[in-house]
């Protein structure tokens, strides 16, 4: 077993429970972690500004990878690295959510937006991710297939009635990547957590991958160990036992 430096940890379904809150064990643990100069980012499919009232929470002063590795921030209120998503790539992607009656969601730089947003033009913003969401799984499927065809995306998922779409090449791994090029960390020297689709790059490219124990199969078959779950407090699992040994 290497001896780790940084942990890199999804937040809804990994950090957060099913209440969308931070347990008590698993704040000890970070804190802990950062007392003895590890260091603890979130790598995360959300935006920096829903992102950041945990980061406040934790105290974090230590860089964030969100949307999925469309942003990497060098600390919370700086940021590093941004790739957007071509203005006529969302075009498609919108028609795509119309054409199959299917909510939708996008990040730009100045917000979230969806379905139900009034007068959107698309023109007018900066997009890092687009995002389908229905319990129709063949709908999903044939989405996925026509985004697939482009060859123009990163598909993934942050649940399995959803779909995900970031710029080519970009994922939480190279989001993690950037990172660890900024603090002089390798990336075997990582500890990466997380329980969907858009946690594989980083759980394969880790020294050490976690997959949650509620993470789905195509995570735990790719993850070097599967944990507990997330109301099981498996972050300060992780931390005392591989990041502190």
């Amino acid at each position: 077993m290497g001896t780790y430096k940084l942990i890199a940890l999804d937040m809804d379904g990994t950090l957060l429970n099913e209440d969308k809150k931070i347990s008590a064990e698993n704040q000890a643990a970070i804190r802990e972690a950062i007392a003895q100069g590890k260091v603890v980012i979130m790598s995360t499919g959300r935006g920096a500004v829903s992102a950041m009232p945990f980061i406040k929470e934790l105290g974090l002063s230590t860089p964030l990878v969100v949307v999925n590795g469309s942003e990497v921030w060098a600390s919370p209120d700086t940021l590093l690295k941004r790739t957007l998503v071509p203005i006529e790539t969302i075009r498609d992607l919108h028609q795509l959510a119309v054409d199959h009656d299917c909510w939708w969601w996008a990040y730009s730089v100045a917000g979230v937006f969806n379905r139900e947003s009034e007068g959107l033009n698309i023109n007018e913003h900066e997009w890092l991710k687009f995002g389908y969401f229905t319990d129709n799984a063949e709908k999903l499927q044939r989405i996925r297939e026509v985004v697939s065809s482009w060859g123009r995306l990163e598909i993934t998922n942050s649940h399995p009635s959803n779909l995900e779409m970031n710029p080519l090449g970009i994922s939480k791994a190279t989001g993690v990547e950037t990172v660890c090029q900024l603090l002089g960390i390798a990336m075997s020297e990582v500890i990466a957590m997380g329980d969907s689709e858009n946690d594989i790059a980083m759980i394969r490219e880790a020294g050490l991958g976690v997959a949650m124990g509620n993470a789905q199969d195509e995570v735990k078959r790719i993850a070097d160990i599967t944990t507990v779950t997330n109301d099981e407090h498996a972050v300060a699992h992780i931390i005392r036992t591989y990041l502190l040994a």
